[in-house]
Parts: structure tokens; sequence; C-alpha cells
């Protein structure tokens, strides 16, 4: 059913990345190019990022309506887990390599951006441990018919 815990955390985890299109993963106090030309780093200045957040929102809304699939909605889980590792990876990467060209890489500090993902992995975790119960539960109930 839509109403279940894991599908509360599987909600959260979609808006904590749907989230990121308001908040940026970093500012600095002095524009430095190719990087941060408007002071400010967010998910539209990368369409790798871009694509990652799009691609985790999506899957963790659409795995909500995925609960008649238990196994399908429990691998969504373990995807949506995964790409909540690589957006914040592929954020620092991106700007160690771009900041490091110019000399002014002390000035640029994070932003809450760079924690949703991480809030994102620990309520997709959260949902695919909720998911293998329910799944370990109905397995247990066809053992006793």
């Amino acid at each position: 059913m839509i109403q279940r815990l894991q599908s509360i955390f599987l909600l959260i985890s979609g808006l904590s990345f749907f989230g990121l299109f308001g908040v940026p993963f970093a500012t600095s106090s002095t524009a430095i190019p190719n990087l941060l030309n408007d002071l400010i780093y967010n998910i539209q200045d990368s369409p790798i990022l871009l694509v990652l957040c799009i691609l985790g929102g999506l899957i963790s809304i659409g795995a909500i309506f995925l609960y008649q699939n238990r196994p399908l909605q429990l691998k969504m889980s373990y995807l949506v887990t995964v790409i909540s590792i690589l957006l914040p990876l592929v954020a620092f990467l991106l700007i160690f390599n771009e900041g490091t060209i110019t000399s002014k890489t002390d000035q640029i500090s994070d932003s809450y951006g760079i924690y949703l993902p991480i809030l994102s992995l620990i309520f997709s975790v959260l949902s695919a441990r909720f998911i293998s119960k329910d799944e370990n539960t109905v397995r247990s109930m066809d053992r006793l018919r």
C-alpha cells in the first residue's frame, strides 16, 4: 500500500533530490572563471549533476508506486542509494578539479546543497530496509499457508 513507512522514506528521499534545485552546493566570495561566475555553484552548472539529480528524484518518487512489486522497488531503492552517493562525490570532484586551476580555492565554502544527498542516502537506505522487511514478512506468511 502507498501508506507504508517506506513510501514516506522514498518521498523524503525524492524531495531532497528536488530540493537541490533551490539550494546551492557551494558559494564563493570572489568569482572564479568557468566554475563560480555567479558566486554560486548549483546543479544547473553541470549537466552531470543535473541528470543525477533528476534521475534520483524521479526514481525515488516512481518507486513509491511500485508497492505491488517489492523486489523491483527494492532494486530501485538501491539505485537511489548509489545515486545519492555519486551526487556529492561528482560535485566535489567538479569543484576540486575546476577550483584548483585558480589560486582562489580557499574562498570556496560549502552550502546546504552538499548535505541534501546525504539526507537522501539515509532515507533510501531506510526504505530499502523496510521494503526487505515487508518482503520477508510476506514470504513467511506464504510458508504458513
